[in-house]
């Protein structure tokens, strides 16, 4: 098992659940705008929040944002130590440095003193460039084992120090070699470790790139902690995580699992199927919802899932357990949320 820390009330590592976390993409100096970014992606499922603190000013905000926060906030730090240690004094619960950029050992000590000061843990984030130059050029460019060493470079550093509230991250925009380089990474040491495929793109093939890459080490056991990196606002990136953690069992909520549609199909399953994943987005418990289109697939899927609805011409059948329940005509889709609603209450009854 690897090592916790913890950042504000969220425990990361040490066997808790995997935590999804974004970051703002207003100007931190803007505090309204800022605090209310934060609001949103807390409100979509992030459990921690990373600002970006470039100068005094943003720093300056920190104490104001931390104490309208819902969730923990991390400050990224940049080339300037003073900023991380402003950081800490104002109440923030978790710092990012870039070994890339903040080398010099006299500053890392006054960073480290900040942060066992204020009890705060500090993620060494490594990105495929930011990897040291002398480290590109023994491996004839960015691989594995160079982003690991890069990020043990540092984490010695922090040990000197005294000092092993360390998370550790080491992306490349590079599927493979992100996924490599964690691997790697979680034979070499137990800090915890914060996944994410850097740069990853446009919503889409980012979304695409991130799951791969994020999937694949979940599966292997690895990650204590996320991050899907998308170009544009920072809210589909929530949702994203959260549907990755999903699809592997890690978090609960309702599983929509629909049909492609084809040429028998006599029902918009692609409307109803959307709706009903926005009307069920606040139900935490785990159900698989199938809303299939035609008789082929629907009453076979509907033996696996909770409940499902079998659409037909003019009329569609919904199932429990795989037992049917009742034939709705016209428009099946508040028949089928009053039917979800009504499994989610019994369910909270027998738990209760």
């Amino acid at each position: 098992m690897r090592k916790a820390v913890k950042a504000g009330h969220l425990t990361i590592g040490g066997g808790a659940p995997v935590s999804i976390q974004s970051m703002t993409n207003t100007d931190t100096r803007d505090l309204a705008a800022t605090s209310q970014q934060i609001t949103q992606l807390a409100s979509a499922g992030c459990d921690l929040v990373r600002v970006s603190v470039f100068d005094e000013a943003a720093a300056n905000n920190v104490r104001a944002l931390v104490d309208a926060s819902p969730v923990p906030l991390v400050a990224d730090i940049h080339f300037d130590h003073r900023l991380a240690i402003l950081s800490a004094e104002g109440g923030i619960s978790k710092l990012r440095i870039n070994p890339g950029n903040l080398k010099n050992e006299v500053d890392i000590r006054q960073v480290v003193d900040a942060a066992r000061a204020h009890r705060i843990p500090i993620r060494v984030g490594v990105n495929s460039g930011s990897v040291p130059k002398e480290i590109r050029a023994r491996d004839q460019g960015v691989t594995a084992q160079g982003l690991v060493d890069s990020a043990l470079m540092h984490i010695r550093l922090l040990e000197r120090e005294g000092f092993e509230d360390i998370v550790v991250s080491l992306k490349a925009s590079d599927v493979r070699l992100t996924v490599a380089a964690y691997r790697l990474a979680a034979r070499t040491f137990d800090y915890p470790l914060h996944l994410g495929v850097t740069e990853a793109g446009l919503p889409g093939q980012g979304t695409i790139k991130s799951a791969i890459g994020i999937g694949a080490l979940l599966l292997d056991g690895i990650g204590d902690t996320l991050r899907v990196s998308l170009t544009g606002s920072p809210i589909p990136e929530a949702k994203a995580a959260r549907d990755i953690l999903r699809a592997l069992g890690l978090v609960g909520g309702v599983e929509i699992i629909a049909c492609p549609t084809c040429g028998r199909t006599r029902v918009d399953i692609e409307a109803l199927a959307k709706s009903v994943e926005a009307r069920t987005q606040h139900i935490k418990a785990d159900i698989k919802v199938a809303v299939m289109g035609c008789v082929v697939n629907g009453p076979g899927e509907a033996q696996d899932a909770d409940i499902a609805l079998c659409g037909g011409e003019g009329s569609s059948a919904l199932y429990l357990k795989g037992d049917f329940v009742k034939k709705v005509t016209g428009d099946p889709e508040e028949a089928l949320i009053q039917l979800i609603d009504d499994y989610v209450a019994e369910q909270k009854e027998k738990i209760d």
